[in-house]
């Protein structure tokens, strides 16, 4: 190879290495990660994984991100009703917790990159348009009294829509009713201050739940 080609070789290196989405596939298995993280470019929206498990944090390509949710994570059904759309009272589900546990992944939602005024009423909405895989899927929160808030449940039909605010950063129970490999797609929607629609366009998320 010659200096040249040498040179841009080089370039085209570095480039790749500070993209904020140029990063080789990964699989998440613990530590901070917002799987829903949404900024604003200047012009559109943008969905990505930002990686906090890696120092300086990272911003990934869904496509090339597997989410994991490793054998700690499984737990059972709790016997009150309202967790009825996890399935029966006692039965296995494995779930990426709302509070931050060692040796699990830590699964967030921001939306800290899109600054306020740029959007309509300061939100945002986040699709879960579908979901395949060996069971159901649901993401919800729980209260001081352990009462269940779902945001998004495969097992009453989907899509699912939640908005959010500008600048926010939450926390949530992401649910897996049986082992095996889930493809979840999300897409999230606004309305810009200035008038006209916006969208990240659907992008297709893998997890995998070990037994």
């Amino acid at each position: 190879m010659n200096r040249r080609l040498a040179a841009v070789a080089l370039v085209a290196g570095l480039a790749l290495a500070t993209s904020g989405t140029a990063h080789a596939a990964v699989t998440l298995s613990s530590g901070h990660a917002d799987a829903i993280d949404v900024d604003w470019t200047g012009s559109a929206l943008t969905l990505d994984v930002r990686d906090d498990t890696v120092v300086p944090g990272a911003d990934r390509d869904p496509s090339t991100v597997t989410l994991n949710a490793v054998p700690a994570s499984r737990t059972t059904v709790p016997s009150n009703s309202s967790y009825a759309f996890l399935g029966s009272p006692g039965s296995p589900v494995w779930i990426l917790p709302q509070s931050q546990a060692s040796g699990v992944l830590w699964a967030g939602f921001s939306t800290e990159g899109v600054p306020a005024g740029v959007l309509q009423g300061n939100t945002l909405t986040v699709k879960l348009v579908s979901v395949t895989g060996p069971a159901g899927f649901s993401v919800f929160t729980t209260g001081s009294f352990g009462t269940p808030t779902v945001w998004f449940d495969s097992g009453n039909g989907l899509p699912d829509s939640r908005a959010f605010a500008v600048n926010t950063h939450a926390h949530a129970n992401w649910a897996f009713e049986a082992a095996g490999t889930y493809t979840a797609v999300f897409e999230v929607t606004a309305v810009q201050a200035a008038g006209g629609a916006v969208t990240t366009g659907q992008k297709t998320y893998t997890f995998t739940v070990q037994p």
